[in-house]
């Protein structure tokens, strides 16, 4: 019996030490996916991020092995079917929208919730299971960066700038709790810091509330701080969880969600803003030193490390297109809210149609741009258009999309059918005023209707180059190339956009074959 017992032992040490593991290489996916939340369900886990003003929005990712995370669904369709989605009259989302979503799963429900800067509300979305309805409530408040924690009965949102707050919410998520908690958590000091204290996420953990927040000391790369308090109402301690420099650059990794496995491994999701692209997440693991969640290598963040679960599969965040499917494949989102009748997969079978169904003044307020992430440190992006179905005034083409962009394409003039591009971007005029510049890098007749666009990325240089190719063998690049730059005014690093717009008349097309990302 002894000697059963020992080898059993034996066989169960050796499962132990040989358990399936999965290497990590940082960034987990070279494309922006900020501002995440994590929650883990069984062996399950799923993370939400922020894209703002594109439609559908807060895409929910899953995952089984923490390094590759597939897009199985969004939170809503468009948050309002108003001027600024739609739109109109000079109104836009860009740079507001959804913000820093948090994500919880209680008692069988989940839960998203999320600011809407261009609302200046709080939304609340929960369904019974990913992939179903979900049901939307409304808070008349806006909670920057808020965080969700249900206790004992009750929900609170943790949220903040600099000074960190807790506010009490009616347990149906009807608004905030008459006479509930509503105060300061704890103020982040003013002295040597730039950004202070924001995107918090907060957790009961054992004995200790954590709410892990960034900050940007003057001088220093952005910090992932975590405070800490045996009472949910403080008093609170803090220190530092993550810092340093990271992949080459001076920007630091913060912002995100901590987690387990069912094993009791630790690990932390935190981005870091890296120009252009945008801001990339990795993955960090995570020690506890004396009740505080250590992230990295001593709070140094880590390039490579192996994940203590089994491989399961590929990404799923970007991919090519053939459109050979009823249904717009899920890496794909609209720049605001589309005209749904103004776009096909089957007016022609194999091909995305878009259809001019409100007049633009630019691909700034064109509607149903559609668009996908780019990726480095270099990609290309390659479709195949035909211009046929283009009437005079109308425009369409491939986009660098960001407010700094640059577009190939195809117009229709009185001349004719062109073949034509643009650079179009933000300039410093006299007692520093900006004023937007448009500059023609191509304009000549087209050979014929049907024309291969492609863009060139190198998100080490932030440079982008555009090309086109009447056959498909031989490709002739502009000289001009675009500098790229993440701008505010969007926040949201470049993606390819495929549009057809129109600055004269209603009802012409474009049709788009394919598109290719490598």
């Amino acid at each position: 019996m002894k000697k059963t017992l020992l080898f059993l032992c034996a066989v169960l040490l050796a499962a132990a030490c040989t358990r399936p593991t999965t290497l990590c290489v940082n960034p987990l996916t070279y494309t922006d996916i900020p501002d995440n939340d994590v929650v883990r369900v069984g062996e399950d886990y799923y993370m939400v991020s922020t894209t703002m003003y594109f439609c559908p929005g807060a895409p929910i990712m899953h995952s089984r092995d923490l390094v590759h995370w597939r897009i199985v669904d969004y939170v809503y369709d468009y948050l309002a079917d108003d001027d600024i989605y739609n739109l109109r009259d000079g109104a836009n989302a860009y740079g507001k929208g959804q913000w820093a979503t948090s994500l919880r799963y209680q008692d069988g429900r989940w839960y998203a919730l999320f600011i809407a800067n261009d609302q200046r509300k709080t939304y609340v979305y929960s369904a019974p299971e990913i992939g179903a309805k979900w049901e939307r409530q409304v808070i008349d408040r806006p909670f920057h960066d808020a965080s969700l924690l249900f206790e004992d009965g009750r929900v609170y949102v943790v949220w903040g700038n600099g000074e960190i707050r807790i506010t009490e919410l009616e347990p149906d998520f009807s608004g905030v709790k008459e006479g509930g908690v509503d105060q300061v958590l704890f103020t982040c000091p003013r002295e040597g810091y730039g950004l202070r204290a924001e995107g918090a996420h907060v957790y009961h953990i054992g004995d200790w509330y954590y709410v892990l927040v960034i900050d940007w000391p003057s001088g220093g790369p952005r910090t992932e701080t975590c405070w800490r308090s045996r009472e949910l109402l403080g008093p609170y301690e803090s220190k530092t969880i993550l810092q340093g420099k990271f992949d080459g650059r001076q920007d630091g990794v913060a912002q995100g969600a901590i987690f387990d496995t069912p094993r009791g491994d630790w690990y932390a999701m935190m981005f870091q803003d890296h120009g252009a692209v945008g801001r990339i997440p990795t993955l960090q693991p995570l020690t506890w030193v004396d009740g505080w969640p250590i992230l990295g290598a001593d709070t140094v963040p880590v390039k490579e490390f192996e994940v203590k679960l089994a491989p399961d599969g590929e990404s799923y965040v970007w991919a090519p297109d053939e459109f050979d499917s009823d249904k717009l494949a899920l890496v794909w989102q609209w720049n605001h809210k589309p005209l749904d009748g103004c776009w096909s997969l089957s007016d022609r079978p194999g091909w995305l149609r878009l259809t001019a169904g409100q007049l633009a003044t630019g691909l700034a307020d064109a509607r149903n741009t559609l668009t996908q992430r780019t990726f480095g440190p270099a990609c290309t992006s390659t479709a195949l258009l035909d211009g046929s179905g283009l009437r005079v005034g109308d425009f369409a083409g491939l986009s660098a999309f960001q407010s700094n962009r640059a577009d190939i394409g195809l117009r229709r003039t009185e001349a004719g059918l062109e073949l034509y591009a643009i650079r179009e971007g933000t300039q410093r005029g006299p007692g520093r005023t900006m004023t937007r510049v448009q500059q023609e890098l191509l304009c000549e007749p087209a050979l014929q209707e049907t024309v291969q666009l492609r863009i060139r990325y190198d998100f080490d240089k932030d440079q982008a180059w555009l090309s086109y190719s009447w056959d498909g063998e031989k490709w002739t690049e502009l000289e001009e190339m675009l500098q790229m730059r993440y701008t505010l005014d969007y926040f949201t690093g470049y993606r390819s956009a495929l549009y057809c717009y129109s600055t004269q008349t209603l009802g012409g097309h474009a049709d788009f074959d394919w598109f290719h990302q490598e």
